[in-house]
């Protein structure tokens, strides 16, 4: 464990001046719930990892307690769910959003990183929190990973894409997620190709999830973004 600014994360550091991918989880999980694609990842190249833990401890579950980055009414998840809908997060902007970023970005600082040796990512959640950083970073990040995320902060995001022009994106989203949307994760893949970011929406046949098939392709994108900032 590590500690950086307010944030504690676990870390695989495999080279001292190679590049980080820094994956955030999603609600509910833990530094430790994509720990494990720190080995299952494969690379040509070394990478350092660095996996944080959520600022907030939520419950879960009877007597079961998880960590998230802000707080979401997962009761409206859920009803929307039963009504065989998706709740739609395209206008978020609480507080605990910008806070979030607000301390992951100082976070980030505190390892005195260069920006075009970051990739940024995570999952559900995380993703989403991931995306807001790269995009308000002050330099361009060397990449951004969104594995089950959805659309956030729309119309921020929209005028911030175009200063990301040429850069590469990740996307991956299940066709049967019932928790996001498919179609938002369709959604937002147009605004970055329209805005002019480079990439296309991996879609796979399951739910919220992170299935084989998506963890190889992750590992070919961030050989391809660091062979470009090289």
């Amino acid at each position: 464990m590590r500690q950086l600014g307010k944030i504690h994360c676990q870390e695989i550091n495999t080279q001292d001046d190679a590049p980080w991918v820094i994956f955030f989880h999603g609600f509910g999980a833990d530094s430790s719930d994509l720990f494990s694609l720190g080995q299952m990842i494969s690379t040509k190249q070394p990478v350092n990892w660095l996996f944080p833990n959520g600022i907030l401890e939520v419950p879960i579950g009877p007597a079961w307690m998880g960590r998230a980055w802000w707080q979401i009414d997962m009761l409206e998840v859920q009803r929307a769910m039963e009504r065989g809908e998706h709740r739609d997060f395209s206008k978020e902007t609480s507080k605990g959003f910008f806070k979030a970023a607000e301390m992951a970005s100082e976070m980030i600082r505190q390892m005195k990183i260069p920006w075009n040796k970051i990739i940024l990512g995570g999952f559900s959640q995380g993703a989403m929190l991931a995306t807001e950083l790269y995009l308000k970073a002050p330099e361009a990040p060397a990449g951004l990973v969104i594995m089950s995320g959805t659309l956030v902060n729309q119309d921020e995001w929209t005028r911030l894409i175009p200063a990301r022009t040429g850069k590469k994106f990740f996307l991956s989203h299940g066709q049967m997620d019932q928790v996001l949307d498919h179609k938002q994760a369709q959604k937002l893949e147009t605004l970055f190709t329209q805005g002019g970011m480079k990439g296309a929406l991996l879609s796979f046949r399951g739910g919220h999830e992170i299935p084989a098939q998506v963890l190889a392709k992750i590992g070919t994108y961030i050989d391809e973004v660091l062979q470009s900032e090289s």
